[in-house]
């Protein structure tokens, strides 16, 4: 047998003893440690001696290893293992050894020894200590600087786009973004059409929180795309699948030869359809991050187990009497369940085939949004993740006097769900969702919203806010629809409410919570938009929502704001069969008026310029069903809504660490709103850290609002752009005279306020025939309306106006102090910045591992 033949048989006995299996070698990195670790040993064991072990006749390794000699293999750094290698291996490698250097091909050997260490093979003993510990001081070396050269340099450039981000945000929804925002972001120009009062919160914003990743679906407005199938020809022409209509000339387009999820856009179908004439408008839609508002409690409440009785005499929170519950009694004991009135749940399904809802089951006011068909039921696992539907549905229209499981608050009404959070949700599946039918349903309830991470700023897409637009003003036959919203589960992350362009739309009904002893939950969020409160979870010792669930059963672990807003969508309900002419406006001020913050526990009660109590963990109040019901009977439909808006001048106001500045804004002549409704500060800011913010907005009747509190979360540098922050608290005051605005900022980065207006609606004649009309406080310039009167700064924590300026003189050109949105800054500069900090760093690693490494050879020299 030759060498080379005897090598190979060697070698395949080696690997089956080691468990590799076939003819697959270790790994290149794994051998060539082990040799040169070896070789280290070896000579350190023989010094002045190279040739020791040869001469003893001991088979010999590459590099002068003896065979049986123990064996380095650095499992982690600094902490090596010790091996034998038995003689027969040893043998096989000076076998491969022999073959190799006969034939002068690479085998065994020369595919794991670096090539560069055989000319070494019979070097003096002088130059030992270099021999053996370069390779290690190289290998270090080369790891650690390329380690850290990558990770700095992407955090550079990573760096650089948060830099271009800042520096470029202004007026304009679109924003330039840098090399790697590019890659993994769409640019989002603002489409909005201001004869039509449309502006979508997240496109205004211009914040990315929510989104996850672009699919293979786009919305394509086609003018006339009806008209002798034309929306079918340009889908047909460009790949695409027409889905249908999402409301009026946008469709829904999907192309079925692209991958469904990818993170970035496909320019190329987006080029072919805005170049299309017949195309008006085309977006490729993003998958956006919504979470449903329940939790999983860490212990459970044990409620007893009675399964051949009715759950009724534990629904504690409406039935306790006394105040403590949602007097719901009373207005059934007139005869009001909700008959004739339609509510929609917008969720993840509805178990249609339920025993307690079967029979209010409504399939005109469902849909599959999720899979484009007729049939919302929920998809099963073994978690049961999508039973969250079925439970909201429950709350609303379980079946009374049936005996199973629990009650609905409005048990005559017909309750119906849209599939959509069982999949990408996108800006075409809220749409279509928010629009589904909308002339049959009167209340839509979702219970879900953006992530309740106390760092998201995320909100309707421009297709979701055109159908709260046509809801409010085309649906239940021009009365509006009705959306009631979930206000958020982020209290314990610090969130606010404000920051979820849902709850914090004038169009929506935004519902927090109470527990069963009347207290703030811990995960309710505070904000100025809630309007009322129903009851849900509180602490582990009380007491949850009893409800549907899946599989044909029943839970009494209802939790969270999800659990709160279907009780408000029965209660609406209740409302809508008292009186079927009202308004989505009107229902809200009813909500206001019969709100009862009596029972409920919040030191931070106020009382607004009309006089009634508002907070901004419960808004008004518990909502009482039989006071609404009551007065919905005599209500008269509100006047036409108003709208006027304040712009304030462009300014690049400065607000330094620590420090405060009040603004102030006087309104003179803001026709047609005297009686206000929702209030809207539209604020432009930038901050190096934006959860160090908060803002407060004080009215002419003295009401000071919170419109955003400190999220300590909120890392991101993106600030806010044009972001309406609502408030309902100062419902009923007249707008005019001096508004105050505060942004404090309490970090140690520099923030900088670039634009405020106000908006206000409302109406020009008191609501009720009754009601008086109550102007701001006298005192304002009267040639003075709508531009900022003076800016005041001051300085929290000590900090004078001289220590800021030198402060400022420290930090000119430092790109963490100065990286404002000024015109002498630019995205370049930024990571020009970035990048030429990570190099240097990078090159003083590279020296302090070469001075560490020839420290070592040295001592080793020494020795």
């Amino acid at each position: 047998m030759t060498a080379s033949a005897s090598a190979r048989q060697c070698e395949r006995r080696g690997n089956r003893k080691n468990g590799i299996e076939g003819n697959r070698r270790p790994s290149v990195h794994h051998s060539k440690t082990s040799q040169w670790t070896a070789e280290a040993h070896s000579r350190r064991a023989i010094p002045g001696d190279s040739t020791a072990s040869a001469s003893a006749g001991r088979p010999v390794m590459d590099g002068g290893v003896p065979a049986g000699a123990p064996i380095l293999f650095p499992a982690q750094l600094g902490e090596p293992v010790w091996s034998l290698l038995e003689a027969d291996q040893a043998k096989c490698i000076g076998e491969k050894s022999k073959a190799s250097s006969r034939s002068g091909g690479d085998s065994f050997d020369s595919m794991h020894v670096p090539r560069r260490r055989r000319r070494h093979r019979n070097a003096s003993v002088s130059h030992l200590p270099q021999l053996q510990h370069r390779p290690w001081s190289r290998l270090f070396q080369l790891q650690l600087v390329l380690g850290l050269t990558v990770v700095l340099v992407f955090s550079g450039i990573n760096s650089a786009v948060h830099c271009d981000e800042n520096v470029t945000i202004g007026a304009s929804a679109s924003h330039q973004r840098g090399l790697l925002g590019s890659l993994l972001h769409s640019s989002t120009g603002s489409s909005s059409s201001r004869a039509d009062d449309i502006q979508s919160v997240n496109e205004v914003d211009g914040d990315l929180d929510g989104a996850r990743h672009f699919t293979h679906h786009w919305a394509v407005h086609i003018p006339d795309g009806d008209g002798g199938g034309l929306a079918e020809r340009v889908a047909a022409e460009h790949g695409f699948i027409n889905r249908g209509k999402i409301f009026h000339d946008h469709y829904h387009f999907e192309h079925s030869r692209m991958h469904k999820r990818s993170l970035i856009p496909s320019k190329p179908h987006q080029q072919r359809l805005e170049a299309d004439h017949r195309v008006r408008w085309a977006r490729q839609q993003r998958a956006k991050s919504r979470q449903k508002r329940d939790f999983r409690p860490l212990e459970k409440y044990q409620a007893p187990i009675q399964l051949n009785d009715p759950k009724w005499p534990e629904m504690w929170y409406l039935n306790r009497g006394n105040g403590l519950d949602m007097n719901v009694i009373p207005a059934w004991k007139e005869g009001v369940t909700g008959t004739g009135v339609v509510v929609t749940i917008l969720d993840d399904g509805l178990e249609s085939d339920h025993p307690d809802l079967e029979n209010n089951y409504d399939p005109k006011a469902s849909y599959d949004v999720n899979s484009s068909d007729n049939d919302p039921m929920p998809h099963y696992d073994l978690t049961d993740s999508n039973r969250h539907g079925t439970r909201c549905a429950g709350e609303v229209a379980a079946t009374a006097n049936n005996s199973k499981c629990a009650v609905g608050i409005a048990y005559g009404a017909r309750v119906g769900g849209v599939r959509m959070l069982d999949g990408d949700v996108t800006d075409i599946v809220e749409a279509r969702s928010l629009g589904h039918n909308s002339h049959y349903i009167d209340i839509y309830s979702a219970s879900w919203g953006p992530d309740d991470d106390g760092k998201t700023v995320d909100g309707p897409g421009e297709l979701a806010t055109r159908a709260f637009i046509e809801g409010v003003r085309n649906g239940r036959g021009g009365k509006g629809s009705i959306f009631i919203w979930a206000s958020g589960n982020g209290g314990r992350e610090h969130d606010n409410c404000n920051c979820d362009g849902y709850t914090n739309s004038i169009w929506t009904l935004s519902i927090s919570s109470a527990s069963q002893e009347g207290r703030v939950p811990w995960f309710s969020e505070m904000c100025s938009s809630t309007l009322a409160t129903t009851y849900s979870s509180g602490n582990t010792n009380e007491k949850q929502v009893i409800t549907t669930d899946l599989h044909h059963t029943c839970t009494s672990s209802h939790t969270g704001t999800s659990a709160s807003a279907p009780l408000a969508a029965g209660i609406a309900a209740l409302v809508l069969e008292a009186n079927r002419n009202l308004t989505w406006r009107d229902l809200q001020h009813i909500v206001v008026r019969t709100a009862k913050p009596g029972n409920l526990n919040d030191p931070n009660w106020s009382v607004n310029g009309v006089g009634r109590k508002v907070s901004h963990s419960f808004g008004y109040g518990l909502m009482d069903a039989a006071a609404m019901v009551r007065l919905a009977r005599t209500w008269k439909t509100v006047p036409e809504q108003q709208v006027c808006e304040i712009n304030g001048r462009h300014l690049d106001r400065q607000i330094p660490p620590r420090t405060k500045v009040t603004l102030q804004l006087n309104v003179e002549h803001c026709m047609g709103v005297n009686y206000l409704e929702h209030v809207q500060a539209k604020i432009t800011l930038t901050s190096q850290r934006r959860g160090d913010i908060k803002i407060f907005l004080t009215s002419p009747s003295g009401t000071r609002v919170t419109l955003l509190t400190p999220r300590s979360h909120d890392l991101s540098r993106a600030g806010f752009n044009q972001w309406p922050f609502m408030s309902v608290h100062t419902w009923g005051e007249a707008p005019h005279g001096t508004w105050q605005l505060e942004i404090h900022n309490e970090g140690r980065l520099l923030a900088q306020l670039t634009q405020w207006d106000l908006i206000f609606y409302g109406t020009e004649t008191p609501a009720q025939p009754n009601d008086p009309v109550r102007f701001g406080k006298p005192g304002y310039d009267s040639n003075f309306g709508g531009e900022l009167e003076h800016n005041v700064l001051e300085f929290d924590s000590g900090v004078t106006s001289d220590q800021w300026r030198d402060m400022q003189q420290i930090g000119e050109g430092h790109g963490e102090v100065q990286r404002t949105a000024s015109n002498d800054v630019t995205a370049v500069s930024c990571a020009r910045f970035d990048v030429a900090s990570c190099i240097g760093l990078s090159l003083l690693v590279m020296f302090l591992s070469q001075f560490y490494s020839d420290r070592q050879v040295s001592s080793i020299g020494r020795r």
